[in-house]
């Protein structure tokens, strides 16, 4: 019997899935998979608190998939190395999934159509994680936006009601509709399995939060202090235990700013996509090679929160232990590394990657190259925050650093490792100098 399978990625739910919706009316009983790409899992710590959040969801995805009298299967390996064996074991009519803009993610797509296509199955890919992607949203000369501002007002004069309606996924998932495994091949992997131990990091029931947390959002957002002043949903974004569309559609409804603040999502995806080597390199040519710093010492002491300016100290430790960091803090930490420390923007990208739950790449470029001023979409170059004025004008009662840096106010707290207007100079100095 010919099945389709549909391949979850960044869709870890049943609900409102357009990929799933559109697979479960192929025509052909879908089967469920999830793939621990090596790829991709041999760059983790072993104890990397998503692989957990991962895991968890995936085993949730398949005892849902049990409830409604289907299957689901998990894998481990190289993703084509994988989906070879499927195509030899299984009668694929199809395999069906949602797009990822990532460069490695489109490399690796396109290397699975191949492998489909040899085999006599079709490859289809949904736009799911964004209300608009790729040429959706151009300027008159149809080209991509490299002004957030112009971005977001067209993002939001295109935007139809029927773009936020939920795909059919959750009511055409029943029994008539799905495929099991072959006998052996339910197995799935364990943590263990995968080479990884169980570490947990809390996070948020995925939906937004109370009414009164969004109608407020544009009051509260930028105060670290206040734990409810945003919504959390960063982490159920990122690994699609959400849909994008029900959370746009209450943010337009509810608080116009908070919209445009997950419109961001949308732009920094395109942005990634239409320019990959972002990833990996400065976007303005000028900015390439800047003459950057190299003090393990002073790196050091970012990394672990020691300064002498608080709300950067604090945001480090907050994303040490928790895997999270207020959005007002990472502006200051991130900052301060690219400004005052001069360093490269790509060394502290890559230190979230390695530490924020909810990281995403497009997010994460493009709002680093943002703070460095060498991005598409970029601050000045010459605009250096101030920490100590971010900290008087967002945490002014220490609140939030009393809570991650327990020792400020006493002798253990360090002396500020760089003196704001030296290194605001330096920079300036520098990057003036560097640009080509």
């Amino acid at each position: 019997m010919k099945i389709t399978l549909f391949w979850h990625r960044r869709d870890l739910r049943f609900q409102d899935n357009a990929g799933l919706a559109a697979a479960l009316q192929s025509g052909h009983p879908v089967l469920p998979l999830f793939i621990y790409d090596e790829t991709i899992l041999e760059k983790l710590d072993k104890k990397d608190a998503r692989l957990t959040f991962i895991f968890d969801h995936v085993e949730r995805l398949a005892d849902e998939a049990k409830e409604a009298g289907g299957g689901f299967l998990a894998r481990h390996g190289k993703v084509e190395t994988v989906f070879k064996q499927l195509l030899k074991d299984y009668d694929v009519a199809a395999i069906y999934t949602n797009e990822d803009y990532e460069p490695y993610a489109t490399t690796r797509d396109a290397a699975v159509a191949q492998l489909a296509e040899k085999a006599g199955a079709e490859f289809k890919a949904f736009k799911d994680q964004v209300i608009f992607a790729k040429d959706e949203v151009l300027t008159k000369n149809g080209k991509p936006s490299k002004v957030f501002g112009a971005y977001s007002k067209a993002w939001q004069a295109k935007a139809k009601p029927e773009d936020f309606e939920p795909h059919p996924s959750a009511r055409l998932f029943k029994k008539e509709n799905l495929a099991k495994p072959k006998a052996g091949d339910a197995k799935r992997p364990t943590l263990k399995d995968l080479g990884f131990e169980r570490h947990e990091q809390p996070t948020p029931p995925a939906k937004l939060p109370a009414a009164a947390v969004v109608k407020h959002y544009d009051k509260t957002r930028d105060f670290p202090a206040d734990n409810k002043g945003t919504t959390h949903m960063s982490v159920h974004l990122r690994f699609g235990t959400v849909s994008v569309r029900q959370l746009m559609k209450q943010a337009q409804e509810v608080n116009i700013k908070l919209l445009n603040e997950m419109i961001w999502r949308d732009f920094f995806m395109m942005l990634l996509w239409h320019f990959p080597n972002t990833a990996e390199e400065a976007y303005d040519p000028k900015m390439r090679h800047l003459p950057y710093r190299d003090d393990p010492e002073q790196y050091k002491a970012w990394t672990e929160g020691r300064t002498g300016y608080p709300l950067v100290d604090a945001g480090m430790r907050q994303l040490n232990e928790s895997g999270y960091m207020h959005n007002r803090a990472r502006i200051a930490a991130a900052g301060f590394l690219v400004k005052h420390l001069f360093m490269d923007w790509k060394v502290g990208e890559h230190y979230f990657s390695e530490k924020l739950i909810d990281y995403d790449m497009s997010n994460n470029v493009g709002n680093w190259q943002w703070m460095a001023g060498t991005g598409a979409v970029a601050a000045p170059w010459f605009r250096v925050y101030s920490p100590d004025s971010q900290q008087k004008q967002y945490d002014p009662d220490y609140e939030y650093v009393k809570q991650w840096v327990p020792e400020f106010g006493t002798d253990k707290y360090p002396q500020p490792i760089v003196e704001h207007k030296e290194a605001r100079e330096r920079a300036i100095e520098a990057i003036r100098k560097g640009r080509k």
